[in-house]
């Protein structure tokens, strides 16, 4: 008698990797050990694979039964023809129940990263009797696919004008009812016109009706972290109490210009109060004054950036502990959630926040909840670097509101000990692309015709010149790229940067002792504290299946999931280096980078550095029209117009 064919729900369920415990070649043992299909699976039968004991056996029993919810949709999912490994994030997102949910309702399958309207369509197909594109059901996730999409660019909102035609162009008959659909389900918002200004003495009944062509929408959990932004704003404006008179800034006024001092002040009064201004314009010893002045005083002051290295660069600046903003406020690992809110509030009378043009808007909204009434929060940054990698434009938004007080900082202070760098990075944050001036060879350009020259360059100047040339240690040598893919991206710069200065095998999930690792997702449940995306650091040691890696903010070990969000980081994007600086940088722009340059990222990318810049341009004349063109693509948002209204 013949074997029993192999269940294809239950080999694609091994096959994607979704049994946990279970290594590849386990896996491709299964069969020979008579376990073709889920019945199969017994202790018993396990302790007959190779390698297994009776403790592996009865573990690995367990963890299948564990995963039978993941089961469940793999069953879905293939009877749909659709790959069994999108199954674990169904189940994260969905829950326990995720199969049925699924089944209730097949397009809420495109709430998950990845997965594309024909994807959702055919698992409608296969789980619904009658399935029609029409289905009420179908056009609700369209709409909040269509905001989704639009996020994932920074947009909080968009026009409802934009939502309709998406729409229209799946063939759904009835965009409104759609529209209706997903703001009856909560997960969408819908937003009236702003009321038109008009002049007091104005006819009553001529007065001009709200422009329905500015109705917007929404996701609902981007819409309320906005509202929530600006009703907190408005309530520790109201709430703040002075702590010191103006003129104790003369005590803390030595080698500060007037604009500093006036900032100082402002932090002294106001509830919420924003510092500005570009590298080397004296914000980092604003703020250290800013904090010998509260400490003088007694108060309480809480320090910390949305970076491990931006928090250790605060601390080292001010001589005052600086955490990052997801530890100040608890962050939950799992949940996405955080300890400290309105009912655990922080307890800092004076709250500063370095960096600040890295936060998103839900990550604002939760730092504001969290402060009580009387609390006063300096946000400080630089708003020509990129915005956020979250959606939204919150220190933007919070200039050109104007109910915030704030201070720009202009004059240019770090000529001797930053001269070139600070001054090309000044240049281009003016839209400005000066020629090099740098006999000390603290900036210097290499030109380079396409990617696989440029790749060439960049392993030299990593490897050899700039250590020989300036003796800055490798290993405080970073290189910033604006693109994943091509010979000068960061996959493959990470390939030929760890074949000179870290050859190995790749012994742990494709990483040696020695490896420069960056962190692509916060893991801040890990013992003893955690990563957080963007946060680049070395492995010191190797386990069973663990990396022990060294972060600025500290050791972790790094096991199960959280191994898959680590990336080898001798190069990475423009966006991950934002809020860090490093010694030496090495920013390469390939020709692939041409549409992807705006003044934001090409000015975020040279202020990385601290004592050399090197340049490998191979992107033409795409650099110099993106400084001077600023980004094309500006970010729509509700924040300015909800803090104004607010504030009247």
């Amino acid at each position: 008698m013949s074997a029993p064919a192999p269940d294809p729900v239950f080999t694609a369920f091994c096959a994607a990797g979704l049994w946990p415990g279970l290594g590849k070649r386990a896996a491709a043992e299964l069969p020979a050990a008579g376990i073709t299909s889920a019945d199969a699976v017994t202790a018993d039968r396990l302790l007959a694979l190779p390698r297994v004991g009776r403790q592996r056996a009865e573990r690995l029993f367990s963890s299948f039964l564990a995963a039978q919810p993941t089961y469940a949709v793999v069953a879905l999912l293939v009877g749909a023809g659709l790959e069994a490994r999108l199954a674990a994030t169904a189940a994260d997102a969905l829950g326990s129940d995720a199969a049925r949910r699924l089944r209730d309702d097949p397009w809420a399958l495109l709430g998950l990263p990845g997965v594309t309207l024909g994807d959702a369509d055919r698992l409608a197909i296969s789980v619904l009797p009658g399935a029609d594109r029409q289905d009420s059901r179908r056009g609700r996730a369209i709409v909040a696919m269509t905001l989704r999409t639009a996020t994932r660019d920074g947009h909080t909102v968009l026009p409802a004008d934009l939502v309709v035609a998406a729409l229209r162009a799946e063939q759904i008959a009835d965009p409104a009812a759609a529209i209706a659909a997903a703001v009856e389900s909560g997960e969408v918002l819908e937003h009236e016109p702003p009321e038109p200004e008009f002049d007091e003495d104005a006819d009553l009944d001529e007065l001009p009706e709200p422009d329905p062509a500015l109705r917007t929408l929404s996701l609902a959990r981007f819409g309320m972290a906005e509202e929530a932004v600006a009703e907190n704003v408005a309530r520790l404006a109201a709430t703040a109490e002075r702590i010191a008179d103006p003129a104790a800034v003369r005590s803390v006024a030595k080698g500060l210009d007037d604009a500093q001092k006036a900032a100082v002040a402002q932090v002294l009064g106001a509830g919420v109060s924003l510092l500005t201004g570009g590298p080397g314009t004296g914000k980092s010893r604003t703020v250290a004054a800013i904090v010998t002045l509260l400490r003088s005083k007694g108060s309480e002051v809480a320090l910390a950036a949305p970076t491990g290295r931006a928090a250790k660069r605060l601390e080292e600046l001010t001589d005052h502990p600086a955490v990052t903003v997801h530890r100040l406020l608890g962050a939950q690992g799992t949940s996405g959630g955080f300890a400290r809110n309105e009912e655990w509030p922080l307890d800092a009378d004076v709250v500063v926040v370095d960096e600040a043009s890295m936060l998103d808007v839900e990550l604002t909204a939760a730092l504001l909840e969290a402060c009580p009434d009387g609390t006063h929060l300096l946000l400080v940054g630089d708003p020509a670097q990129l915005p956020s990698i979250g959606p939204g434009h919150v220190l933007g938004d919070l200039i050109d509101s104007g109910v915030v007080p704030f201070t720009e900082l202009t004059t240019l202070y770090r000529q001797a000990e930053g001269g070139a760098i600070a001054r090309l990075a000044n240049a281009v944050r003016a839209g400005e692309l000066p020629p090099v001036d740098s006999p000390d060879r603290e900036v210097v350009v290499v030109p380079a015709t396409g990617s696989a020259e440029a790749a060439q360059r960049v392993v030299q100047l990593v490897t050899d010149s700039i250590p020989r040339a300036l003796g800055i240690d490798p290993a405080t040598v970073q290189v910033v790229t604006p693109v994943h893919r091509g010979a000068a991206g960061t996959i493959e710069l990470n390939k030929a940067l760890k074949a000179k200065l870290n050859p190995g095998e790749g012994t742990v999930w494709g990483f040696d002792v020695g490896d420069r690792v960056v962190a692509t997702a916060n893991h801040l449940d890990l013992e003893p504290i955690g990563f957080a995306n963007g946060e680049v650091g070395v492995v010191t040691g190797t386990g069973d299946g663990t990396l022990d890696v060294a972060f600025a903010s500290g050791p972790v070990t790094v096991s199960g999931k959280a191994m898959s969000d680590l990336r080898h980081g001798w190069a990475i994007t423009v966006h991950r280096a934002q809020g860090s600086e490093w010694p030496g940088v090495v920013v390469v722009l390939p020709p692939e980078a041409g549409g992807m340059l705006s003044r934001p990222l090409v000015y975020t990318a040279l202020t990385r550095a601290q004592r050399h810049l090197s340049v490998v341009h191979a992107s033409g004349a795409a650099l110099a029209r993106a400084v001077r063109e600023v980004d094309v693509r500006p970010r729509r948002t509700r924040l300015a117009q909800l803090l104004a209204e607010n504030a009247g």
